[in-house]
């Protein structure tokens, strides 16, 4: 059996509104995004290993850790994830020594 080629597919929905008749009219349109294309928009991190930052921001701290970035965020808010981050001007940098602890199962607080 062939392997599948996957696609993605995006919606929107909108409303056009008819200025010489005054009436509203609902629209979808349908979009399909070839597999290719839509890994393409995906960010790309190099791996852990070969990481030689002392911290990385929120999205790639995510990447490493499996986890959305709204997680880590809630995680820095509430101060009750497994990561604490560093603020740094107002931003979340997340210590790659913490991240390397915690994927090796040791106590990363």
């Amino acid at each position: 059996m062939p392997p599948r080629s996957i696609s993605f597919c995006v919606i929107k929905i909108g409303t056009l509104f008819n200025a010489d008749r005054g009436s509203k009219m609902n629209t979808v349109t349908v979009q399909s995004i070839p597999a290719s294309s839509a890994a393409h928009n995906l960010p790309t991190f190099p791996p852990l290993e070969q990481e030689t930052r002392p911290t990385v921001p929120t999205d790639a701290a995510a990447y490493y850790l499996n986890r959305q970035p709204q997680t880590l965020r809630a995680w820095a808010c509430l101060e009750n994830g497994a990561l604490r981050p560093v603020r740094i001007s107002g931003r979340l940098a997340w210590p790659v020594a913490a991240i390397r602890a915690l994927l090796n199962g040791e106590c990363a607080k």
